[in-house]
């Protein structure tokens, strides 16, 4: 069949299927369950009157059970059983997760996803709205949008090809095609390579280390200065000891980061597999994802910076602010609510990222993250049973953010 015509049969049965529906269900709810004539005409239309909006409901409700519920509940009956050799499964309860919590590539994974879900949302947020803010103040703004934007058109795979030829290492004594080792050549071991490869480095490891011993502080702060009468409940107190953790964890990965930068030791003159570096590859990865989302956040914290009232920051340059103060105090405090639902939205893609890893590591070389890890059980190793506990420790990670993202849309509703 022409593939034309086949997809113009498939609308005109999907669309007619969908008008046959709603008629036809509509028709025996009030000709038939209930029929608004006779003595309890009035009730039965109530009734149906109530029953309506379910029946617009169930294709959606249908379709969400067929393709997100049963995936979700077969899946965790899978990491609940295993495979036997003569087929079929058995139940084994937990083992799953207990074999798969000793493996050391599932601890790397879940270390290399939360420096991801640091790094990645900050940066690409950060980005957007610097883009965002200095486009809006340029007469060609919609030209340098344009471009920022570009990279959201292109595939998580076709962008990482990208970026493997930009890292791509040749031979020594070959033309390098890879345009880092092309700047890297011309470096021989000098004060500028020194300051550029170790100095820059350390510092921005320095300055996020400082960062986080503020956020941690600032946790920190209510809990040992309780002010009278006010008290700090479960909740609050959960979130602050789990934020405390995550701050120590990462600040333990900023000391042996330190560590390796000082002791690692550079093959000056030579061409660098930058892909095969420990620590510092992660970062060769998370600049991809960076590289794509920044236009997204730029796009979203732009329209929000334009929904500024022009009052606030003419009030505030009367009162004599800079732009500085202008920016960081006026329009970062009103835009806030649309910082926070960028920043979970990026953090929902890092946490199910897989294309850029597989495609430019395969998880090799102390890269592996959680999703190719799920995809190396599930298709590498045929472990059913750990691939699909790996899954539900995804969507369980995933899951808070998906509920605080639809608990602030309700709220901003009212």
């Amino acid at each position: 069949m022409n593939p034309a015509f086949q997809g113009l049969l498939t609308i005109l049965i999907g669309v007619g299927g969908c008008l046959g529906y709603f008629y036809f269900s509509n028709l025996l709810l009030d000709r038939v369950i209930f029929p608004g004539r006779g003595a309890n005409a009035g009730r039965n239309i109530n009734r149906a009157n109530m029953v309506r909006p379910w029946l617009f409901l169930f294709p959606a409700i249908f379709a969400l059970g067929l393709y997100l519920a049963y995936p979700v509940l077969e899946t965790l009956r899978l990491s609940l059983t295993e495979r036997i050799p003569g087929g079929g499964l058995r139940w084994v309860g937990f083992d799953n997760y207990i074999q798969m919590a000793s493996e050391s590539k599932f601890w790397e994974a879940m270390r290399n996803n939360m420096m991801w879900l640091v790094v990645v949302p900050a940066a690409s947020t950060a980005f957007g709205l610097l883009a965002a803010q200095l486009t809006d103040r340029i007469s060609w703004g919609s030209v340098a949008k344009s471009l920022v934007f570009m990279p959201m058109a292109i595939s998580f795979v076709g962008a990482s090809v990208i970026f493997k030829l930009v890292y791509d290492t040749r031979p020594a004594g070959q033309e390098q095609i890879g345009v880092l080792n092309a700047l890297w050549l011309q470096f021989d071991g000098g004060l500028g390579s020194i300051l550029l490869l170790k100095i820059v480095p350390a510092l921005l490891v320095l300055a996020f280390a400082a960062a986080t011993l503020l956020v941690g502080w600032r946790l920190l702060e209510p809990m040992i200065r309780s002010q009278p009468g006010r008290k700090l409940t479960a909740g609050p107190v959960v979130l602050r000891i789990l934020g405390l953790l995550v701050a120590a964890f990462l600040l333990w990965h900023c000391v042996t980061g330190l560590i390796a930068l000082a002791t690692y030791r550079y093959n000056y003159g030579a061409p660098q597999t930058w892909l095969t570096i420990p620590f510092w590859n992660n970062f060769f990865l998370m600049i991809v994802l960076v590289w794509i989302q920044t236009g997204f956040a730029m796009v979203i914290l732009s329209a929000a910076l334009r929904g500024i009232p022009e009052e606030t920051v003419e009030a505030a340059i009367v009162d004599g602010a800079n732009p500085f103060q202008i920016f960081f105090s006026i329009k970062v405090p009103q835009i806030m609510g649309t910082i926070v639902v960028v920043w979970t939205t990026i953090t929902l893609v890092v946490l199910k990222v897989f294309d850029i890893v597989f495609a430019m590591t395969n998880g090799q070389w102390e890269t592996q993250v959680l999703a190719n890890y799920m995809y190396d059980k599930l298709f590498r190793s045929n472990d059913w049973g750990v691939g699909s506990a790996s899954a539900m420790v995804i969507m369980l990670l995933v899951t808070p953010i998906l509920v605080w993202n639809v608990y602030n849309a309700r709220k901003e509703m009212r």
